[in-house]
């Protein structure tokens, strides 16, 4: 029986070779498409697809525009509007944008043949310094130096106060690294899960079938995990869209400490 290799769904690979591109001083660079870039093509299609499906402002709503204004209705209620407040208006395409996309990323890696592209730390640690700069960018553009009063608490002796913005900053510059191994430590450890549970069928049922006596309660075992199987997926399908969910809750809940710094939020 072939080894179990419950990681080797998640290598990436070339799909389609292409050669590379010289740049002087730097050396070549690699454009060939891989399965995470590719999954990556086809989640941007799937978007766009949607939008073009669901962007003729019927009278009465068919299911794609139905759809598409109850996602879009949750962001912004759920997330920029609650957490934000009105000023979270301006970001709102941007959380949403982030919210399907991961969403969309996260379906795909469930579909048969898929690829889980947020399984890749690479990938949710570039979600995860877009995100951040994009926090960096609003909180100095709105409140320049004054951007340092987050890491100030109010109300405290000074020297309590420098104990405390040490504290506070550490934990404001690691958020990229928290983002970004929430994400992927969520989408990894349940597709590893899942596919234990799917090693164990296909061995305990041949375990059962070529066995006698004893042996044909493998058969059994191979049944059981059959069904953590199907439990797993329905779990797994309602995390892919939980975790975007919370990735895109806490993009707001830091655009909220910079945008909202001068009241005291």
């Amino acid at each position: 029986m072939a080894a179990i290799e419950p990681m080797e769904q998640f290598l990436v690979h070339k799909v389609v070779d292409l050669p590379p591109i010289p740049i002087p001083g730097l050396g070549a660079l690699d454009m060939s498409i891989t399965n995470s870039v590719l999954f990556m093509l086809i989640a941007a299609g799937l978007i766009s697809v949607f939008f073009l499906a669901a962007s003729r402002r019927a009278v009465v709503p068919g299911r794609m525009q139905a759809l598409a204004e109850m996602l879009y209705g949750m962001v912004d209620g759920a997330l920029t509007g609650a957490i934000i407040g009105d000023r979270g208006r301006p970001f709102l395409p941007f959380v949403f944008t982030l919210f399907l996309l991961i969403a969309t990323l996260n379906v795909l890696g469930l579909a048969p043949g898929g690829f889980t592209v947020t399984s890749q730390l690479a990938v949710t640690a570039a979600l995860a310094v877009m995100t951040f700069s994009i926090v960096l960018a609003v909180g100095f553009a709105r409140n320049g130096l004054g951007f340092f009063k987050l890491f100030w608490p109010s109300g405290v002796h000074w020297g309590m106060g420098v104990f405390l913005m040490i504290i506070e900053f550490i934990s404001f510059s690691v958020r990229p690294l928290t983002l970004a191994m929430r994400l992927f430590g969520n989408m990894l450890g349940g597709h590893v899960v899942t596919y234990m549970f799917a090693s164990f069928v296909i061995g305990l049922g041949l375990f059962g079938l070529h066995g006698a006596g004893i042996e044909k309660l493998g058969l059994v075992g191979s049944g059981v995990s059959f069904a953590m199987i199907v439990a797993l997926l329905a779990l797994e399908f309602v995390v892919a869209f939980l975790q975007a969910f919370v990735f895109a809750a806490l993009t707001c809940v830091y655009l909220n400490e910079v945008v909202n710094l001068d009241h005291g939020h």
